[in-house]
């Protein structure tokens, strides 16, 4: 295995978590918006993560393995409905319609994306030392 799919593998994985934290952050920004219609209410989105291969890769392989996004798929959850008769957004019976978005849920997300961004950069800064370090023997 080339010593440089290391930097690939670690700068998809950071590509895709920069998706998930961005997502996280969208999620966290609807969180409190309202409508007067459940089916326009915003809903909470989560990518999809895959393992991309070369097309000349044994499968199994890990030689120049990434991580994709393969989609961003929408949240389940059903809206919450509350009674808000004065609210300008509601509906003819006074209900507005809330995103299912849970905010804890979402913070710890945004903690895990994060640390795995940050483990990925630790791992291209240890490559590159390693890297540096075996340079330097030949001196």
């Amino acid at each position: 295995m080339p010593s440089f799919n290391i930097f690939d593998i670690a700068g998809s994985g950071m590509s895709a978590q920069s998706v998930r934290l961005n997502t996280t952050a969208s999620n966290l920004a609807n969180a409190d918006a309202v409508s007067g219609d459940p089916n326009s209410v915003y809903r909470a989105k989560h990518p999809v993560f895959a393992v991309a291969q070369p097309g000349n890769a044994t499968p199994g392989a890990v030689a120049g393995a990434s991580v994709q996004v393969s989609g961003i798929v929408e949240s389940n959850n059903e809206p919450v409905k509350r009674y808000e008769p004065g609210h300008p957004l509601a509906d003819a019976e006074g209900y507005v319609y809330a995103p299912g978005v849970n905010v804890v849920e979402e913070m710890v997300d945004m903690i895990s994306a994060s640390r795995s961004y940050q483990n990925d950069v630790e791992v291209m800064k240890t490559a590159r030392d390693l890297m540096l370090a075996t340079l330097r023997l030949g001196q």
